[in-house]
């Protein structure tokens, strides 16, 4: 089932998400109409609050953003009460979006690797190192469940540049291809 993606502006978006267990009710439901929604929507990953659940679950795919031939790797996994336990190497910029945030996209700084703690949707753990576009993206929505959104990290001229467009965003006075819930005044 495609669910709304929730607008900038939404309380939840800034919210940090709680932790669940095993007794989640319909988590797997829950995932499968994650995966339909950001497929829907053309994404490459999308958090739980992105949905208005205020809890630690965020899924991505970046194998659609891999170019053949390549050496590195793209994945398709789903995240369950992740935890950072270490950034590092050479930060890098690149252009990140968010489907939260429509039609505003910017130059993010972060860390080229990250090492964390997650859960499976069998419920098993897992630590792992990930690296590159796959550590860009996990740490993106990684920020989804602590409550940070991209525009946060854009440098200061960029976010006032985009402080207008964020307020149409907020009122829902824009057009998307895909549904969303606003925040009405």
């Amino acid at each position: 089932m495609i669910l709304p993606i929730y607008a900038f502006g939404q309380p939840v978006l800034k919210r940090v998400g709680e932790e669940i267990d095993s007794s989640y009710p319909d988590l797997k439901a829950l995932i499968n109409n994650m995966w339909e929604t950001m497929y829907n929507a053309n994404g490459v990953g999308l958090a739980a609050p992105q949905i208005g659940l205020g809890i630690r679950i965020f899924l991505i795919d970046t194998i659609q953003m891999m170019d053949e031939g390549k050496e590195a790797e793209g994945i398709k996994m789903a995240f369950i009460n992740a935890q950072k336990i270490q950034e590092g190497g050479e930060p890098w910029s690149y252009e990140e979006g968010c489907l939260s945030i429509p039609d505003i996209h910017g130059e993010v700084e972060r860390p080229a690797q990250l090492k964390l703690n997650y859960f499976d949707t069998d419920w098993k753990e897992h630590t792992k190192v990930f690296s590159g576009v796959n550590a860009r993206v996990i740490q993106h929505e990684y920020d989804h469940i602590d409550g940070i959104l991209f525009t946060e990290h854009l440098k200061p001229l960029k976010r006032r540049r985009i402080k207008r467009k964020l307020e149409h965003i907020k009122k829902g006075e824009i057009e998307s291809k895909y549904k969303m819930k606003f925040v009405r005044p």
